[in-house]
């Protein structure tokens, strides 16, 4: 009889594995299919077409890796949506294809979903905009509202136009982190930390409810001076000057009060908007200016999607004969070990320096970081690629993007040369070292440590209190490890460990600040790093090549048949939110904040504890 039953629960068991395999061999079958057929709709660009630059997502320097099957499932289930990452190299080649393609003639700016970025990628993005332009072809804004990023690259357009409910938000640079000081003592979490530098911050959040003084004035001076490009490259592009800014709550006040709180008015009357239309009024203009589409209902358009779809080919061709430039991205925290695309691990992407510097055909590699460091352990195995690609004989230009500070500045000390755009955020050259135990959390919860050891090394443990000798010794490697950045810094920048340490100290510096102090040599974007790794290597004809993450068969198999856009065309769903400038929209960004704050956690891995890592540099990006 028990043998029956057994043989009954393993019959369902059974059945249900092979039913679960099943379903799943059909989603797959499925899917395979909607993929292949959606290849076959090509997008067609009639003559007077509108690129609409729609950039709804971050836009990065490298796309993070999201698993395919992971990402299909939340698909299907309606789960957590993957972030829709847009490259900013892609953006660029969209815009640069059309200002040369005849049958666009009009850019529509439709930049509702594009959050937040750093000025940086912005201004690489106008400058094509302002090439579309002197092309002779017209751009046009549009929006319910404008953030300050958004507004940014909308002042380019000849017309920036806005809802008459609309509004713009341009509030200067600011940065307020959280601090957990008191939240851990009343954890009874024990806090130990070891620095160098008098504008290390990275710290505080764990040690103070406040900012210290010393960083409110580092940051004050890197923040003014990039409110200070932001305000001179909007009045640039718009009629006014850089005082038609409103940097005081009572000149604020007084203008809205003027138009009765209306803020499409305000924004109209301080020449921030040219008109004030409704998306049918837009629509209608775009219909007039360049014709409707087939069914009549809108004017003739293509997306950046769609468009980026004829302009990249869906699979690079390496050309095996011409000598290249290789590109290696370094973005994200810098942890001990492996990490997929879009973060940095030590050793993955050591890996793809190290692939450059063994493949016969690159001659030069450009090291784009966008990075406020991390791991120092990590940063130094990085490093050690970077001067074995030059020992290779092969020059490497670090090319900073919107931040490449601490251990991003670690590792493109090594490099022939370091480039940055003016508004990178460099410097804090500093280390600490840190972590918690919880004694007296556990001893709350009536847990206790105890037992016997050989020596007085095997009890360290976040259980137990950390021996104040121990305490020292970390203290020490702390320093030593600061010593150690000084006299990197100064060999590579040709300077004396003493002169570094008074421009280091954990200190943030802006771009043009960091080339007048020595820590930057030429200012420029990608493309100019590109040229510089070119002519240092001699190269009159070459190629640029992205050192990318080899995928395995089976992951190139689940990207192949799980292609993001395929799923999505498939389990199309509606996003309704629309206002940033909700209070739900507010209350979810602090509790993204707090989220955010706790998942850096997992990120401190190094060996040995001690990192090169500025937090305050990821606030504005």
């Amino acid at each position: 009889m028990l043998a029956k039953i057994f043989k009954g629960i393993w019959t369902g068991i059974n059945f249900s594995r092979r039913l679960v395999l099943n379903i799943l061999f059909l989603l797959l079958v499925i899917l395979f299919f909607v993929a292949i057929t959606g290849e076959e709709d090509q997008v067609k660009v009639a003559n007077g077409t509108v690129l609409r630059l729609n950039l709804n997502g971050p836009i990065v320097e490298e796309k993070t890796y999201v698993d395919p099957v992971e990402a299909a499932i939340n698909d299907a289930t309606m789960g957590k949506e993957a972030p829709s990452e847009i490259l900013l190299d892609d953006v660029i080649e969209v815009i640069n294809e059309a200002t040369k393609d005849d049958r666009i003639t009009v850019m529509l700016l439709d930049l509702q979903k594009m959050p937040s970025a750093h000025i940086n990628k912005l201004k690489q993005i106008t400058k094509a905009i302002d090439a579309f332009k002197d092309a002779g072809k017209q751009v046009i804004a549009t929006g319910y509202y404008y953030t300050q990023a958004q507004y940014y690259i909308a002042a380019h357009a000849n017309e920036v136009s806005m809802h008459p409910y609309g509004g713009v938000s341009i509030e200067g640079y600011g940065m307020f982190p959280l601090y957990f000081k008191d939240a851990l003592e009343k954890l009874k979490v024990t806090q130990h930390i070891f620095r160098v530098g008098t504008y290390k911050s990275a710290v505080e959040p764990f040690i103070r409810n406040d900012m210290s003084d010393a960083a409110k004035e580092a940051n004050s001076v890197w923040l003014t001076a990039l409110w200070n490009e932001y305000k001179t490259d909007v009045a640039a592009s718009r009629p006014f000057d850089e005082s038609n800014f409103d940097e005081d709550m009572d000149v604020y006040l007084a203008k809205m009060q003027a138009v009765d709180g209306n803020s499409g008015q305000y924004a109209l009357n301080n020449q921030w908007v040219d008109s004030l239309k409704t998306s049918q009024q837009i629509r209608q203009q775009l219909i007039e200016l360049v014709g409707a589409e087939e069914t009549g209902k809108t004017f003739k358009q293509v997306s950046f999607r769609e468009y980026l779809s004829l302009v990249k080919p869906p699979v690079e061709f390496d050309n095996p004969i011409t000598e290249k430039v290789a590109v290696v991205v370094a973005k994200g925290t810098i942890v001990d070990g492996e990490r997929k695309a879009g973060e940095i691990g030590g050793d993955s992407t050591a890996a793809l320096l190290r692939k450059a510097r063994l493949d016969d055909k690159v001659k030069a590699v450009v090291l784009r970081i966008d990075s406020g460091g991390g791991s120092m352990f990590a940063s130094e195995v990085i490093r050690a690629e970077v001067l074995a690609l030059k020992a290779a004989g092969k020059p490497v230009i670090a090319s900073m993007s919107s931040v490449a500070a601490s251990g991003g500045y670690w590792i493109a000390s090594a490099a022939n040369e370091i480039w940055a755009a003016p508004s990178t955020i460099t410097g804090s050259i500093g280390v600490f070292g840190t972590f918690m135990t919880f004694e007296n959390t556990m001893a709350e919860l009536g847990i206790y440590s105890d037992g016997v050891a050989t020596t007085d090394l095997a009890g360290f443990s976040i259980a137990r209190p950390l021996d104040d000798k121990m305490s020292d010794i970390i203290q020490m490697s702390v320093e030593n490890a600061y010593k150690r950045f000084l006299n990197v810094v100064a060999e590579a920048r040709n300077m004396t460990p003493e002169q570094v340490d008074k421009i280091a100290q954990g200190r943030v510096w802006i771009a043009t600040q960091a080339k007048e102090l020595g820590l930057v040599d030429k200012l420029g974007d990608k493309q100019d790093a590109i040229k510089a790794a070119a002519e240092l290597a001699k190269l009159n004809h070459y190629d640029v090549k992205t050192i990318k993450q080899s995928l395995t068969p089976q992951e190139q198999m689940l990207q192949d048949i799980f292609g993001t856009a395929a799923v999505k065309s498939f389990f199309a769903k509606s996003d309704s939110s629309h206002s940033v400038l909700a209070t739900q929209a507010n209350l979810q960004s602090l509790i993204n904040q707090l989220s955010s704050e706790i998942d850096n956690l997992k990120d401190y891995n190094d060996p040995q504890g001690v990192y090169a890592r500025c937090l305050v540099c990821n606030v504005i990006q």
